[in-house]
């Protein structure tokens, strides 16, 4: 709280200015990702720099959305200088409105075929890196790993009625989970699978962290949530654990939903158009993008995958 706290008192109390000198070489950072995964990282970055790193986070309920929102808002006069997601999408809302510049990131050089073309904006506004994915999380004093489902298809079963909880998907990577049936599916097959899952009582909860607490509180039996989400309620002793969606045998008929296999949902970086400290966002920008960071982001509670051969090995 002492993060936010100091945050919005700099952008709204008058005592100072995102674009004005009295921040110096200050960086200001938005970002949806979680406050303790953020704290180790700027804390390496200022300590290796110099530059202080200022954080504009929103609510679990709300976060990239809200964020978005005040991107765009402010787009003809930036107050931010990065923006750090957790997902893709709102990263490419942002580059399609012109919110985020085109920048090449020395980070680049540590691919010898140059940064994976399925991981960045075809016009580098922004670069993905450190997976996480799609996950159907589960009570194990409920439910077996066995018995969980492993196929989004299965949770329009109806031994799942009622016992079924994800975040609301106008927000997070919920949106992108959405946005990712659609893509794949077609409309009328994505609206006919959530149809589904609304007669099947699913129930809606205020982001993916809350769904797995609901999961370990018992409320609900099977979740739609991240990975990270569960692996931190695993890291608190909470009775969680999660399948992976299969891929689907070809040589047998499917009837519903097919599967491809999980979402992955790739950190996404960019520097904001027209920002007021463009030295310094280039600089935070690359460090993000590091070796460095995404081997922070593999050990940390959050356990998420990094593109890098030799570290995801």
């Amino acid at each position: 709280m002492a993060i936010a706290l100091s945050t919005w008192l700099v952008f709204f109390t008058g005592k100072g200015s995102a674009r004005g000198n009295e921040l110096g070489g200050d960086v200001v950072l938005y970002s949806s990702v979680d406050a303790p995964i953020l704290g180790p990282i700027v804390g390496e970055f200022e300590k290796a720099t110099g530059v202080r790193v200022r954080l504009v986070t929103d609510t679990e309920a709300t976060k990239t959305t809200g964020l978005i929102e005040r991107l765009l808002t402010e787009r003809n006069s930036p107050r931010a200088d990065v923006w750090w997601s957790n997902e893709m999408l709102g990263s490419q809302t942002l580059a399609d409105r012109g919110v985020l510049e085109t920048y090449a990131s020395k980070s680049e050089g540590d691919f010898p075929q140059g940064w994976p073309q399925t991981l960045r904006a075809a016009d580098r506004t922004w670069y993905g890196f450190a997976l996480r994915a799609r996950v159907i999380a589960f009570n194990v004093n409920r439910v077996s790993g066995r018995d969980a489902p492993k196929a989004l298809r299965d949770l329009t079963a109806s031994r799942w009625a009622g016992k079924i909880g994800m975040a609301r998907p106008q927000f997070g990577t919920t949106r992108a989970f959405v946005a990712s049936l659609v893509a794949a599916h077609g409309f009328d097959e994505a609206r006919g699978f959530l149809e589904s899952l609304r007669d099947n009582q699913v129930r809606l909860y205020d982001g993916n962290s809350s769904v797995v607490r609901a999961l370990s509180d018992g409320e609900i039996e099977i979740g739609l949530t991240d990975s990270d989400d569960v692996l931190a309620g695993k890291a608190n002793n909470w009775p969680v654990d999660f399948n992976f969606e299969q891929i689907d045998d070809g040589k047998k008929q499917i009837k519903g939903l097919s599967s491809d296999g999980p979402l992955l949902l790739p950190n996404t970086v960019g520097v904001v158009r027209g920002c007021p400290h463009p030295n310094e966002a280039r600089k935070l920008a690359d460090f993000i993008l590091s070796a460095r960071v995404e081997e922070m982001l593999a050990e940390s509670e959050a356990k998420n995958v990094p593109i890098r051969e030799g570290l995801a090995k």
